[in-house]
């Protein structure tokens, strides 16, 4: 797989924060990490056998996550770090997207870092930020969009859904990236291998051009042009020696 600028960086700020907890006795966080960026933390982690790190973004499933190194005498535990949760509320008739939260809290000084994720419902915003910036967020907005919104901390079950999901099931020849991309867009294998060497295929948020790359259980594919999607399933082998896949697709 190719790594991306800043994987170097990105390791060393892992090096760095597992030798300070460790030497330090307390733990280090790193900020927010998009999803590319916690794929690749989390194999640091397996890769340097760190059993007291974790990845935690304020609830189960998060996709935007801090990184957390903890001394060997503590137990990894998402309540130590320090994220806070912020309900937005809002009349049920005004839109407000994603996209209006995220503009404005960053127009408001605060670094995309500072931010998890942002869930969007009728009505209602639940987004995670570091602790420290809650209070200064909850007191100085009070608009999003021109909309009037009311901030409040923490937040009420069940949250916001962050997605929608198509869900597909396919039959395909073996685990090979080639036939789950071509089952995902409903393509034939060859053309899903042209994709795949032409660089418009990326597994686990790296791209690859090998159409032989193994796929696993929890593996995120996207074909540009095409989606998103995450494999759940792989398995079991049918009969005549075939694979069964199941999947969903980001709406």
């Amino acid at each position: 797989m190719e790594q991306k600028p800043g994987s170097a960086a990105l390791e060393s700020r892992f090096r760095d924060l597992t030798r300070l907890s460790s030497s330090g006795g307390r733990a280090r966080f790193m900020g927010f990490l998009d999803e590319r960026e916690a794929f690749a933390v989390h194999g640091f982690a397996q890769r340097e056998k760190e059993r007291c790190t974790m990845l935690w973004g304020g609830y189960p499933d998060a996709e935007r996550v801090m990184f957390g190194a903890f001394p060997d005498f503590m137990q990894p535990d998402g309540d130590a770090f320090p994220i806070a949760a912020v309900t937005a509320a809002f009349r049920k008739c005004d839109r407000l997207s994603h996209r209006d939260f995220l503009g404005a809290l960053l127009h408001a000084g605060i670094e995309r870092s500072a931010l998890g994720d942002i869930l969007v419902e009728e009505g209602r915003c639940v987004f995670f930020c570091r602790d420290e910036i809650s209070g200064f967020l909850i007191s100085q907005i009070s608009k999003i969009g021109g909309i009037g919104v009311r901030l409040s901390e923490g937040y009420g079950e069940p949250l916001p859904q962050a997605h929608h999901f198509e869900e597909w099931t396919a039959v395909i020849a073996s685990a090979r990236l080639d036939c789950a991309a071509a089952a995902a867009v409903s393509t034939s294998r060859e053309k899903a291998s042209e994709l795949i060497r032409s660089g418009l295929v990326q597994l686990n948020h790296e791209t690859v051009v090998s159409p032989s790359e193994e796929i696993r259980e929890g593996d995120k594919l996207s074909v540009r042009g095409k989606g998103r999607f995450v494999l759940d399933r792989v398995g079991p082998v049918t009969k005549k020696g075939r694979l069964i896949i199941r999947g969903r697709k980001y709406l």
